[in-house]
């Protein structure tokens, strides 16, 4: 039924739930649908036949969105799906943030030949004293999948939690505990907190939203843990901040040389998702959203076009999906072509988003065997698809 290439090792939980009838292909070219983590595809060149790209994560920096929307390849990712992963690392960042963890593993390890290492340890201890986290204010930036996990154990830990996210959609909304303050101020978040920790998109918006301003806000002895992307944070001001004991610690799972010689920077490489569970789950959402947009033509959870679902395709009839620009005309030309023809139209929707949109329509026959081309003939057509 369609051939699906993975750019990097996707979990075999995932790839399992492929139907009969799908095969795993080593090449590109021969592709309808790709499965992929975080192999770069700038530079790669689709070949015509493919129609989806599903990224077994949240995060898509690594696939060109505006290109695939200009070539109708509709990139969905998999939001949520790794999301207990990363909320248990960042409550992992804050007790490390906390408490002299980090610290007293290192003295223990560099003082293992002292055959008196436990009395010895009795002494040292007192330099890795720290604070306990119940009781404390913690600011959450992004209310989303992540965010709202993070704020509702911090919750059950008994700490008191501040929200901030001016797009907070009603299901996160419905997601959160009522005990969630909201701020409407990002500064006012910044001052008030004992922790502040980011869960936003990395987006040319949020790039550097916390920045000089924002960490001045924060208390000495705040610890801001980053647990999204490097590029949120202006790590100059950082820095500069941390050398000067200006901001307590900071906690990050992005490796860069910028941060690697701060003063109180706690940095790991990159373990927010990597759990087995989170792969697994990435890999089985990221095939049920490509195997239901060959299949049906659905679109759900996609980054470069909106949300757009039919349910499954009828017994009877046909499924026609379009991917088109976002300019007036364009589906009212094709539904009088397809009803001047003697179609009836059983059903249809059309979403757009931005310069991009999308159009399912179910009729109760089926069209001829030039329908298809006529109609990505048509003008500011991507692509069309005849299930």
């Amino acid at each position: 039924m369609a051939r699906i290439h993975c750019l990097n090792n996707i979990s075999k939980k995932g790839t399992d739930q492929l139907p009969a009838g799908y095969e795993l292909v080593d090449d590109l070219a021969q592709a309808e649908g790709v499965l992929v983590r975080s192999a770069k595809l700038h530079d790669a060149e689709f070949p015509p036949s493919l129609l989806a790209i599903a990224r077994a994560g949240a995060g898509v920096n690594n696939i060109p969105l505006d290109r695939c929307a200009e070539e109708g390849i509709v990139v969905f990712n998999t939001p949520g799906a790794n999301a207990n992963a990363v909320k248990e690392l960042v409550l992992c960042g804050m007790l490390l943030g906390s408490r002299g963890v980090a610290e007293g593993i290192a003295w223990c390890r560099d003082n293992a030949d002292d055959a008196d290492i436990a009395k010895s340890a009795e002494s040292a201890k007192k330099a890795f004293a720290g604070r306990e986290i119940m009781g404390k204010k913690l600011g959450v930036v992004g209310l989303g999948a992540i965010g709202a996990l993070v704020a509702n154990a911090a919750i059950d830990l008994g700490m008191d939690v501040y929200g901030y996210d001016p797009y907070v959609s009603v299901d996160a909304a419905w997601r959160l505990s009522k005990d969630v303050h909201h701020v409407t101020n990002l500064d006012d978040l910044c001052a008030k907190c004992d922790y502040i920790t980011i869960h936003v998109p990395a987006m040319e918006s949020t790039k550097g939203m916390i920045g000089a301003d924002q960490i001045k806000a924060m208390k000495s002895d705040a610890v801001l843990l980053n647990f999204s992307r490097d590029t949120l944070v202006d790590n100059d001001a950082l820095v500069a901040a941390l050398n000067a004991d200006e901001l307590g610690r900071y906690v990050t799972d992005f490796a860069i040389p910028a941060i690697m010689g701060a003063k109180n920077a706690i940095v790991l490489p990159h373990l927010g998702a990597s759990t087995a569970e989170a792969e697994e789950n990435c890999a089985v959402m990221a095939v049920a959203e490509i195997v239901d947009f060959i299949e049906n033509g659905n679109i759900k959870n996609s980054v470069n076009f909106p949300a757009c679902d039919l349910g499954p395709c009828r017994e009877v009839g046909q499924r026609i999906t379009i991917v088109h620009r976002n300019v007036p005309g364009v589906i009212n030309g094709i539904t009088e072509a397809i009803a001047a023809h003697g179609h009836n139209l059983a059903n249809i929707i059309s979403k757009a988003r931005g310069d991009f949109a999308y159009t399912i329509i179910d009729i109760d026959d089926t069209v001829g065997d030039d329908a298809q081309e006529k109609m990505s003939a048509r003008e500011n057509v991507l692509r069309v698809r005849m299930l």
